[in-house]
């Protein structure tokens, strides 16, 4: 971890960190939310029966991001942010080849640090290819954002899925003329942590590989809340947000100690200066065009 450390405490004095693989990490259980006690302990098996079928009864949408949203913009593949979400992508692909890797938590330590801007655009730079299925679903159910991005209704969705309100296929989005499926927030509720601990949240982490070739999560920062926590004892990686000028490495420090390193997969540093990106592409479409 002393690569990353370092590349943190240049992020946070303003500049840009080298771009280099992010290393791996043993996947792991965090002991804190296993219930090896309990009521539950002796309850009969809950199975979703979610399968592939359901997909073609999704509700279609079309994808049309809310102006100033920052996602990318499918007429214009070749701009920067798009190419570095498919380095990204790469990364996460070859990491796939290496272990067992369809279900992904992003998160930030704090608040306003990019970790929806990633998760979706993660989420599209994966389904441009082929043959490729992917789940972006947002369970931030505190502050719901990516369904005002895509500008799609909230509910039904996850809450509504998860407390029998609905079934997964009502529940799901399917984006026309991509190979993205988008899983809403749903209707608010109470208390988000209750509901993210019940058995039907770990099997729906269990069964989603056997229907997308990627899920991808948006979940709460992890200083303001335990339900990243909780999902990344469920997911098989963990994506963690920092801004650079603005994260602390006190409060990067913080949140993977209380990650306990659990199934870390690396760390994205986001708002970096355009100049800086652009002059790794310049040369190389100038020749092409």
């Amino acid at each position: 971890m002393s690569r990353v450390h370092d590349a943190l405490r240049r992020a946070e004095q303003g500049g840009v960190a080298p771009a280099e693989e992010p290393p791996l990490k043993t996947v792991g259980r965090s002991p804190e939310f296993l219930p090896v006690s309990g009521p539950q302990a002796n309850l009969p098996p809950v199975r979703l029966n979610i399968h592939a079928g359901m997909l073609g009864d999704a509700q279609p949408v079309v994808y049309e991001p809310a102006q100033q949203s920052h996602l990318l913009d499918l007429n214009k593949s070749h701009e920067t942010p798009a190419e570095e979400f498919r380095t990204l992508r790469t990364r996460l692909n070859h990491l796939q080849t290496l272990q067992p890797l369809h279900t992904v938590v992003v998160t930030s330590p704090s608040p306003a640090e990019g970790k929806t801007f990633t998760a979706v655009n993660l989420a599209v730079a994966q389904s441009h290819l082929a043959e490729t299925s992917v789940l972006l679903a947002d369970f931030d159910l505190r502050r719901p954002m990516i369904h005002k991005l895509l500008q799609i209704e909230r509910a039904p969705g996850l809450s509504d899925f998860l407390t029998g309100k609905c079934n997964f296929s009502q529940a799901l989005r399917r984006v026309e003329g991509m190979n993205l499926y988008f899983l809403p927030a749903g209707s608010p509720v109470k208390n988000p942590l209750e509901l993210l601990n019940m058995r039907q949240t770990k099997v729906l982490f269990e069964e989603l590989p056997h229907v997308f070739h990627w899920a991808i999560f948006d979940t709460p920062p992890m200083l303001f809340s335990a339900d990243a926590n909780l999902l990344s004892t469920m997911a098989d990686g963990t994506i963690l947000v920092v801004k650079i000028g603005s994260t602390t490495f006190d409060s990067v420090t913080r949140a993977m100690q209380s990650l306990c390193e659990n199934n870390v997969l690396g760390i994205v540093a986001n708002g970096a200066r355009a100049s800086e990106l652009y002059s790794k592409y310049t040369y190389y479409y100038s020749k092409m065009e």
